[in-house]
């Protein structure tokens, strides 16, 4: 899954597939705002879970 743009904010995702772990770097105008970390099961994690996270933010955020 590629980056995420809402409200004027890009949210990349990365993860590591040995840990079962990721992060999605949070972005306005192209600085870095903050980071999301989230654990995972399987291969990968995946996309519902990315976008859940996002619209989480999103929303606790008023975006």
């Amino acid at each position: 899954m590629g980056a995420i743009e809402r409200s004027g904010f890009r949210f990349e995702p990365e993860f590591s597939v040995i840990s079962q772990n990721g992060a999605i770097h949070v972005y306005q105008n192209g600085k870095f705002v903050e980071e999301i970390q989230f654990e995972f099961t399987g291969k990968f994690p995946e996309n519902d879970q990315i976008e859940e996270i996002v619209d989480t933010y999103c929303n606790h955020h008023g975006l």
